[in-house]
């Protein structure tokens, strides 16, 4: 019988619901659903599909117990009543990657780090009579989180952030993560029939997560992940049969409109290659083109953007001409949706249009909100037919 993990997937705030049907259309079981994370049920296959086919999560973490702990003696005995013989093998090696203490009376990360390492040693060695581990075997990091005294300890399965697909090579100044492009995709309707165009695309992460949808590619099917490693928990096939999964579900005759700006050639260069390397340059067309210069013969389509907002690229004095622009280019194609994720206190402001939609997210510490307006649904394709009769 296939044993059952409580799975732990941290997203960004305020895209947890965006995460939650990405897991339930996995297949999966919600258990809890906080700031920040979606806890969900799954066994040693679902450690594998969630890693290679969620789209928004930033990690995978097997849940390994949780408790409450006030004091360093409540989370030395709490983390070594954990039975770490049933998750860590013979020779693992384990350590506590990070600590981190919200509204919580234990707050020092290295401290908790040390105590609770010295736990796990402790029932490791006593669990199998031994008096040395040799940790030189497949590596076990935990990741643990203290909010309001409550203790939640993981055991890291990705590595790397799954933001880190692998076709990232070259980067623009303040990019965005592939995570929260295809979270913010997903908050909007868009579809690959649809157009979409990114005028401050970067390095391509927005076109090239589109894309990777649009052509239904696995976000994690080019990279590697810590849990491959772990004989005792999961085997190598369920690797290989997801990968082959991935493989199969992969449309590779797609087609999009999918358009990608940006003012600065040389990261065009970059995004080009980017999308080289994630499979879809074919799906995407990379110009150096200003958004002054934004302009399309179509209607009916998406702007997707997250264009300079002070803190890291350019003065705030240049931003209100910046926005103008935006605005004005988006007036301009007056029958299209637009979605902007932007930290600019005064966007709406200088767009010149409130928000239909007004959305806060946080860009790792930073507030950002996401605006979206709505544009007119185009005309159903039986009614146009039917009015053409």
């Amino acid at each position: 019988m296939k044993k059952t993990f409580e799975l732990i997937a941290p997203c960004h705030f305020g895209l947890e619901a965006v995460l939650k049907k990405e897991i339930i259309d996995l297949g999966y079981d919600i258990t809890q659903v906080e700031d920040g994370r979606v806890t969900f049920l799954g066994d040693g296959e679902a450690i594998c599909r969630a890693n290679v086919f969620l789209r928004t999560a930033e990690r995978v973490l097997l849940k390994a117990g949780s408790f409450r702990a006030e004091t360093f003696d409540e989370l030395f005995e709490n983390t070594r009543a954990i039975p770490w013989e049933e998750l860590i093998p013979q020779d693992g090696k384990f350590w506590v990657a990070k600590a981190s203490s919200i509204k919580s009376k234990l707050f020092s990360p290295s401290d908790i780090q040390r105590i609770m390492k010295k736990a796990m040693v402790e029932r490791l060695k006593s669990a199998r009579g031994i008096s040395v581990l040799p940790e030189t075997g497949s590596s076990y990091v935990l990741r643990v989180f203290l909010y309001k005294d409550q203790v939640t300890v993981g055991i890291d399965t990705s590595g790397d952030s799954l933001h880190k697909r692998g076709y990232r090579t070259l980067i623009s100044k303040a990019p965005i993560t592939e995570t929260l492009a295809a979270a913010l995709i997903l908050l909007t309707p868009w579809k690959k029939d649809r157009i979409l165009v990114d005028p401050f695309c970067g390095s391509g992460t927005f076109p090239i997560e589109a894309a990777m949808m649009a052509a239904n590619m696995a976000p994690g099917m080019n990279r590697s992940f810590l849990a491959e490693e772990w004989s005792n928990l999961i085997g190598k096939k369920c690797w290989y049969d997801t990968l082959d999964e991935a493989n199969d579900l992969v449309d590779r005759e797609a087609q999009a409109d999918i358009q990608g700006y940006d003012i600065d050639g040389d990261i065009v260069r970059a995004a080009r290659a980017n999308a080289e390397a994630a499979g879809v340059g074919h799906m995407i067309h990379f110009q150096q083109r200003p958004v002054s210069a934004l302009s399309h013969p179509k209607k009916y389509g998406f702007l997707i953007a997250n264009p300079p907002y002070g803190e890291r690229i350019e003065g705030k004095e240049n931003l209100p001409g910046l926005y103008r622009e935006l605005g004005e280019r988006m007036r301009a194609l007056d029958s299209w949706s637009a979605y902007i994720i932007t930290a600019y206190e005064d966007a709406e402001k200088y767009i010149g249009r409130k928000a239909d939609k007004n959305r806060k997210i946080y860009n790792g510490m930073m507030k950002t909100y996401f605006y979206q307006f709505m544009g007119p649904k185009p005309p159903s394709r039986n009614r146009s037919r039917a009015e053409s009769l």
